[in-house]
């Protein structure tokens, strides 16, 4: 039974000791198999795989932020910048390493930084493993620095642990809200909108650097840096300090007239263009209200603008308009709020549409002159209206000028002479010139969100005979400032049709220049005779007995141009926009400008006065400025004007005389000279007045001459009809009828101008 027991184990353990055998050969060629294997890994794609596994790894990567390009003025005055700033960044992984580094860390951000202690402690407290929390944005330098010198303090900055700044670059703009309209803002991710920062984006904007770790071939942590690209710069055609008369003069307008008539501001809209007749450049462009660039989304701004619906209608209350308040702002939602923001952003002389009135008759009368359809020698006879189809339009000289030439119907801007004119002109004509104007197309000027209003006007398939006669004197169709500055450069540089433009300068950001921008003429609208004549007709609107622009001439110098006042949509709401293009010197222009005054706040809005004093204030320190010399004499109230302001008085004969002063600084005449003052009181026409003009008796169609004046509004009043008229040219005022230039309505006031084409109710 022993024997048999001991063989049958000894049987089991040589047979256990082959499988086992077995077994272990296989595990070792299996381990063989496997160490094969991974040689020829290795060997193969062992740095591949190597690169795999450590990019699972943590190291330390930033984003190095561009610089945006700087935009300054032709003199080089800096109006947008990006000012280094710095966002103040929370590794809680190094602050918990430690529990005494807490508490002071906490305080330190407190006082350095206003950073609430208790949200730090609550990201601490869900992020224990965080390597970067932004905890502030935009923290000016001075704070950093001043953070950084209280950790270096071995005493008081031992335990601040795990806090560290990023860099990163704040817009900022210098002059607040200089030229806002026309530069426009940038967002949060550093995009520009509205202006130039919109339409020069990519131009200002640069492109982003990295800084990132990584391990070389022998495992070692490295650092790369690819630096960031900054922006270009952008220098403008435009200057600030004429930027800054225009806007001076348009916050005093609205200061005197604000809540006058009504709650509100001054008017609508107020804007202005100066441009280089012979270049296109933009010298100045304003609109008001106006908002600081440095803080765009400020309500108080809006205050007194009209009052808007959620889809950005007006707000009218019994058909009367209303006017934003304090408690309207109040209750604004977003909706509401974002309609009235981007409102006051736009830029008036670019994006609104409104019917220019008689500063479009030059137009008419160029056209038809360049055509051949009239000689300019033509008469015609005025009689305070005319019948054009089934309708009575009427002229805003309502007693009639009789008969009077082309040239005086453009000084005393006679609806009835414009209206032949257009006749004799003929629709296809009158619609070619238009076109070729550029009315209803974009003048492409390099700012984002220029109105293109192809619909706004007539073309020769859908104008009327009606149509023609109203469109000849600027009404029932729709421009905008830029569009009517620009082809009135065109009437009054020779005829070239210059495309406007802001920019004139693009620079890398060490200075060099990429690009000149230099005038595109696109074609040439009028000749040069044409060109002439008009100058000659619009040098009578200033300077003629009967021109409706005398208002308009700064003191010591003489200026041409045309007034405008166009009734509103919806018609007989006695709501006007008055406006003036002008120009100067009157001989030889050099200088344009062009302002409009969308519905002053005044009990009578038909009145281009409230534009042409305006001009009148800023050509007074605008021409001097450009070195433009006065050539007409001074009277005494004029000088005491200059005085007040401070302007030098400067003509071509002081300017010979300035080098040769004596001990007290005073021009030495030269031999021969009577050393007299320059002119006396009475040399120079006072408003209304004309220089060397005699005085005619008063016709048959003067009759407003022997109108009493009522000292309350400095108008004449027809005692018959109870009607106001200008006591210098006669012009009606107020009277209820659609415009004291531009009038359509009819006698038996049935009849009123229709809208332009393309236009809804009402026109904004």
């Amino acid at each position: 039974m022993g024997d048999k027991r001991r063989n049958s184990v000894l049987k089991f353990t040589i047979k256990m000791q082959k499988k086992l055998l077995v077994l272990f050969l296989f595990i070792l060629a299996a381990f063989v198999g496997l160490s094969a294997r991974l040689f020829l890994i290795n060997r193969d794609n062992g740095e591949e795989y190597k690169k795999q596994v450590l990019s699972h790894q943590e190291y330390d990567s930033a984003i190095i932020p561009f610089k945006r390009g700087e935009i300054v003025d032709a003199n080089g005055t800096v109006l947008a910048v990006s000012n280094k700033v710095y966002n103040v960044i929370l590794d809680t992984k190094l602050l918990l390493r430690k529990e005494e580094y807490l508490e002071p860390t906490l305080n330190a951000l407190k006082r350095f930084f206003d950073i609430d202690p208790e949200s730090v402690r609550a990201y601490i407290a869900g992020h224990p493993q965080s390597s970067y929390y932004v905890m502030a944005k935009r923290v000016e330098y001075e704070k950093k620095t001043a953070f950084e010198e209280f950790c270096a303090d071995p005493e008081q900055g031992a335990n601040i642990k795990g806090v560290w700044f990023e860099n990163e670059y704040k817009r900022e703009y210098p002059n607040g809200s200089l030229a806002c309209d026309l530069i426009g803002f940038t967002t949060g991710d550093n995009s520009g909108t509205y202006g130039l920062e919109e339409y020069y984006n990519d131009i200002l904007s640069g492109v982003n650097g990295r800084e990132y770790g990584y391990l070389n071939d022998d495992s070692t942590l490295e650092r790369t840096t690819i630096a960031a690209k900054d922006g270009n710069n952008i220098q403008l055609s435009l200057d600030a300090n004429i930027q800054t008369i225009v806007e001076k003069y348009l916050k005093e307008f609205n200061e005197e007239y604000k809540d006058n008539a009504r709650p509100g501001n001054g008017a609508e809209n107020i804007g202005c263009v100066i441009m280089d007749p012979n270049t296109g450049g933009v010298l100045a462009m304003a609109s008001y209200p106006v908002f600081d660039l440095n803080d765009v989304r400020n309500s108080e701004n809006l205050i007194g603008m009209p009052l808007l619906d959620k889809d950005g209608k007006r707000v009218r209350t019994d058909g009367v308009a209303e006017y934003v308040t304090q408690e309207d702002i109040a209750g604004m939602s977003d909706e509401v709020m974002y309609q009235h923001l981007n409102a006051l952003w736009k830029n008036f002389c670019i994006v609104d549409a409104y019917e220019p009135g008689s500063v479009f008759k030059p137009f008419t009368v160029a056209a038809a002159l360049e055509s051949g359809a009239i000689t300019g020698n033509e008469t015609y006879n005025c009689e305070g209206m005319l019948h054009v189809g089934d309708y009575d339009i009427k002229c805003h000289q309502t007693f009639g000028d009789g008969p009077i030439t082309v040239q005086q119907g453009v000084e005393r801007s006679c609806n009835v002479v414009l209206m032949n004119v257009a006749f004799a002109l003929g629709k296809t004509e009158f619609v070619n010139y238009q076109h070729a104007f550029n009315f209803g197309l974009k003048t492409n000027i390099d700012l984002a969100g220029e109105a293109r209003t192809a619909s706004m006007i007539y073309h020769e398939d859908n104008i009327g005979i009606t149509d023609l006669a109203t469109n000849s004197f600027g009404q029932t169709f729709n421009a905008t400032m830029i569009q009517m500055i620009t082809g009135f450069c065109s009437l009054i540089n020779g005829g070239y049709y210059y495309a406007p433009h802001v920019a004139s300068r693009i620079t890398t950001a060490d200075g060099a220049t990429i690009e000149n921008i230099e005038p595109r003429l696109l074609k040439q609208t009028i000749s040069r005779s044409t060109s002439d004549t008009i100058i000659e007709y619009c040098n009578t609107v200033v300077s003629g007995e009967n021109g409706t622009g005398h208002t308009a001439r700064p003191a010591g110098y003489m200026i041409g141009g045309k007034t405008g006042t166009a009734e509103t949509l919806p018609r007989k709401n006695n709501e006007y926009v008055v406006s003036f293009m002008g120009y100067a010197p009157a001989d030889d222009p050099q200088v344009v400008i062009y302002v409009v005054v969308d519905r002053p706040n005044v009990v009578y809005q038909d009145d281009a006065k409230y534009a042409t004093r305006i001009v009148r204030k800023i050509l007074t320190e605008v021409l001097p400025y450009m070195n433009i010399f006065m050539t007409e004499e001074l009277s005494d109230k004029e000088r005491e004007e200059l005085e007040q302001l401070r302007i030098q008085i400067r003509t071509p004969q002081t300017e010979e005389l300035e080098e040769e002063l004596d001990e007290e600084g005073n021009p030495i005449p030269k031999e021969g000279d009577e050393g007299g003052s320059e002119g006396g009181e009475g040399d120079t026409p006072t408003e209304g007045g004309t220089e060397g003009s005699e005085e005619e008796p008063a016709g048959p169609n003067e009759v407003w001459k022997d109108f009493p004046l009522d000292p309350e509004t400095g108008y004449l009043v027809d005692p018959s009809t109870g009607d106001f008229y200008d006591p210098q040219i006669g012009t009606r005022v107020g009277s209820g009828n659609s415009s004291d230039e531009e009038s359509g309505d009819g006698s038996d006031g049935e009849w009123s101008l229709p809208a332009p084409p393309g236009t809804g109710e009402e026109t904004e």
